[in-house]
Order: structure tokens, then C-alpha cells, then sequence
């Protein structure tokens, strides 16, 4: 019998799961897609006429049967049994059936007509460099970048773990990168966990694993991170994120090499290179009690500060045109900059760094006509995001629009309440589209995320 795509509950679903700006699906009790958003299309691969009606393990998976028949975690069992939320983690293959780690949260959703449903709320945890990466490398030619350029070949060259210190924006993930192809087992995996997206509950089992039976709804085995990356690179990004318990075990496997997988008794040995990034003051959280001091020195064995792009402007020659090869390739258009623009970017100062002049660039670029960006966009954008920064940290900005340091520490708790308001604002003003309010920040959506977090806006 064939399935129909357009029941009056289907319809209601579909426009729920257009309000997520990360990879979302409803699936009914049989595993049959419902309603998916375009997050989820560019995720599989898919479109919403492709994908609904088609069992999920099958657009997500690439198999012919649910995954917990072969051993895996599946919170599908546990909601339609229990009617209850469930996470786990799992690995899905995108459309070029590359791995990717993610982290789903199943909801119960209810139809007009009572039926119940699962929403899956897909979070990425680690990627295919080349897809996280989307061509990005790192440029540049001022001393600020060559100096740390010769400092990440000189620790590539090394087997010892390194930390990586830099503002959001500096580019630490294509540095991790760098590092770990310049190395030698630039032949082997490099994967990435993100620490802000990973609950404490899910980071021993995403890094180590899990044998069958571990907790309650654990019908399989899960091989962790840590052994996925055997011979390989590890890159913990935003590590000051982790929580002090999650700390302590980090700290064991690197003593010792050795971990266990959650609910095994048997010792695992992995030969894993850690690389971690933050853009945190380590050494603050040390003396305040919020990271562990033997941890600290144990991954900050060749640290590397990466500069911020208000250190090295000169390098905007450089970067500008290789930024806007990918949102060329991205827009079907090409795009360049007149020389106006080039010294109108040269002018700012950029708090959001590398990150905020690609910002710049794309919304340019989205608003530009002929193919070349002139001043007079680039000062659109720049105004766009000076008067963001104004309503969100009003103490901050002077008279004449600059930006000059951080508030003193008594200041911090009562400017974290007026950018919480104007983020709630900024919400409300574009109806929950994520995207749309990192834009208006001047931030990426991954830091934008951390921020909804924060402030319990999430």
C-alpha cells in the first residue's frame, strides 16, 4: 500500500520541523519518514519528496533494517514502547556515505489526530575534515601568521599533545588540521568532537564507547572515538567546556593510554595523538577551580596561541579573495572585491576575527549585483553589525563606534543580562530562525548555540 505523504498531521508536523535550523525528522511507529527540513535534505543528501515515506534507517543508515536489529542504540524502540524522550549517539553516512558521529534526541510528538510520533533532533559531533572544513586553509603572510605557522610545523613534527589557544574565529579546527596532515600519521583518522554539544552523560560513551547492555535501552555495542582515531589525531575542540568529572576520565587515558568501554571490564589500548582548543584563559579556570591543573599540563605540552585577525590586518590582502572562492562556488556567481572595499575591511577590527570578515564577506556578497563587492556594501554589512554589538554590549561601545577592551569583571554579569535580552529580540524578531539572528550577531551558529545555552534560551 503505498504511503501517504500528505495526511492532514504530516502537513502540522512539517511546519514544526521547518523551525529547526539543525537536521530534524519526524518518523512514524512503523520507521517511515513524515516531514523532514532542509537541514536534514543537505545532511542525507535528500529531498522532502525523496525522504518521506522511506524508512528512516535507510536514508540516514544505508541499510535494510532498523539499526537496533543490528546492535545499535535506537531511541525509537524506547519511545514508541515507553513513550518517552531518549538520546544516544549514532553514526550516519551522508550521501557520499562518509561517516559522521551525531548525537540524536528523540521527542514525542503528537498529531491532530492524536498519533504519536518521533521528532529526531540530529546534532553533529564530528565530521569528515574535508565536509567540516568546506575547502577553508589557512593564509596569510604577516609575521603574527608565518611566526605561528612555523610553530604548528614544529609541533606536527612532534608526537606530544598539543593546545591550541585563540579567540572564537581564529581558525583553530584548520589549524588542528594542519597539524595533523603535516604529522606523521597524516595517513590515518582525524576526528573532531565538539565539547559543547556532548552532555556529560554522553561524553564517556561517544569518546570510549559502550558495551551491550551498559545503561538501560543499550542493545549493542558502540566502538568510541577514541578507538575510531587508533593511529591517528583526536581534536577535543572547545575542551574548557568539559565538566570537572569528564575531566578526570580524559585525564586517565592519557596517563595511562588505557580506558574501558561504559559497563566493559576490559582493558582497551589506542595509540591516539590529543590535540585540544579553546578559546577560554585555561589558566583562569585552573586557579578558579573549573579545570583541572594536572589535566592542564597534561594537554598543554606544545601550546600554540593563534593571532587574532586584529593582529595581522595585512593578511585581509590574502584571506578576502580566499573566502570568496567558496562563496562563489556556493552562490553559482563570482565575486570580487573592489580596492574600496579591501580598505574599508582593513579598517575594522574585527571582535568576531577571521569568522566575522567571511560573515562580512557572504551577507556582502548575498546583496551584490554585478559580481564586485564595493565599499559602500561592505559598510552596510559592517553598520549591520557595529549596531548588533551596541544593543548587546552598550557599556562597550564608545562615542565614536570602536570597540575597545573587555569590561572590568564587576560589569560582566549585568552585560551577559542585556545581550541575553537582545538575543530573546532578536528571536522573537525572526521568529526562531537561528541563522538569521547569528547574522544579525555577527557570530557563526555554533557560537551562537553556546550562547542560547548560556542564557537558557535554548
Amino acid at each position: 500500500m503505498a504511503h501517504n505523504k500528505t495526511t492532514p498531521s504530516a502537513i502540522e508536523l512539517q511546519s514544526l520541523v521547518d523551525t529547526h535550523q539543525q537536521p530534524f525528522v519526524v518518523i512514524d511507529n512503523e520507521y517511515r519518514i513524515v516531514a523532514v527540513n532542509r537541514a536534514y535534505e543537505k545532511a542525507y543528501g535528500t529531498s522532502h519528496e525523496q525522504a518521506v515515506g522511506e524508512p528512516c534507517y535507510k536514508i540516514s543508515h544505508h541499510k535494510d533494517a532498523p539499526c537496533h536489529e543490528s546492535g545499535e542504540d535506537c531511541p525509537h524502540v524506547t519511545l514508541f514502547e515507553i513513550g518517552q524522550q531518549d538520546s544516544c549517539v549514532h553514526i550516519h553516512y551522508d550521501a557520499d556515505h562518509r561517516i559522521h558521529q551525531v548525537r540524536v534526541t528523540a521527542h514525542p510528538l503528537h498529531g491532530s489526530n492524536g498519533e504519536l510520533y518521533m521528532g529526531e533532533l540530529i546534532q553533529e559531533i564530528s565530521a569528515p575534515a574535508e565536509r567540516r572544513l568546506n575547502g577553508r586553509r589557512m593564509v596569510g603572510k604577516t609575521q603574527p601568521f608565518t611566526a605561528c605557522m612555523d610553530q604548528l610545523k614544529m609541533v606536527a613534527a612532534a608526537q606530544a599533545p598539543v593546545l591550541l589557544q585563540g579567540e572564537t574565529g581564529t581558525g583553530k579546527e584548520l589549524a588542528a588540521n594542519f597539524i595533523h596532515h603535516n604529522s606523521l600519521r597524516s595517513g590515518q583518522p582525524f576526528l573532531t568532537v565538539d565539547c559543547t554539544v556532548l552532555t556529560e552523560s554522553l561524553f564517556e560513551t561517544e569518546v570510549f564507547g559502550h558495551v551491550r547492555g551498559a545503561f538501560t535501552g543499550s542493545v549493542g555495542e558502540r566502538i568510541g572515538l577514541f578507538e575510531q582515531a587508533d593511529g591517528g589525531t583526536l581534536f577535543l575542540d572547545e575542551v574548557g567546556e568539559l565538566p570537572l568529572s569528564q575531566q578526570a576520565k580524559l585525564l586517565r587515558v592519557l596517563e595511562s593510554g588505557q580506558y574501558r568501554r561504559v559497563g566493559g571490564r576490559k582493558n582497551r589500548k589506542a595509540d591516539v595523538r590529543i590535540i585540544c582548543a579553546t578559546n577560554r584563559h585555561l589558566w583562569d579556570q585552573v586557579r578558579t577551580g573549573q579545570f583541572r591543573e594536572d589535566l592542564y599540563y597534561r594537554i598543554a605540552c606544545l601550546a600554540v596561541r593563534l593571532p587574532p585577525l586584529r593582529e595581522r590586518i595585512d593578511d585581509i590582502e590574502l584571506l578576502a579573495p580566499s573566502l570568496l572562492e567558496p562563496i562563489s562556488s556556493a552562490m553559482s556567481h563570482d565575486f570580487s572585491l573592489s580596492d574600496d572595499a579591501l580598505d574599508r575591511l582593513k579598517q575594522h577590527d574585527y571582535p568576531g576575527n577571521v569568522r566575522e570578515l567571511r560573515n562580512i564577506l557572504t551577507i556582502a556578497a548575498m546583496h551584490c549585483k554585478n559580481g564586485e563587492i564595493g565599499a559602500e556594501a561592505v559598510d552596510e554589512v559592517m553598520r549591520g553589525h557595529a549596531q548588533a554589538r551596541a544593543q548587546s554590549h552598550p557599556a562597550r561601545v564608545m562615542e565614536t563606534g570602536a570597540t575597545p577592551v573587555a569590561p572590568a569583571p564587576e560589569m560582566a554579569s549585568s552585560l551577559q543580562g542585556v545581550e541575553a535580552q537582545h538575543i530573546n529580540r532578536l528571536l522573537q524578531q525572526h521568529s526562531g530562525n537561528r541563522k538569521r539572528v547569528a547574522a544579525a550577531l555577527g557570530v557563526s551558529e555554533r557560537t551562537l548555540y553556546r550562547k542560547l545555552k548560556r542564557y537558557a534560551l535554548a
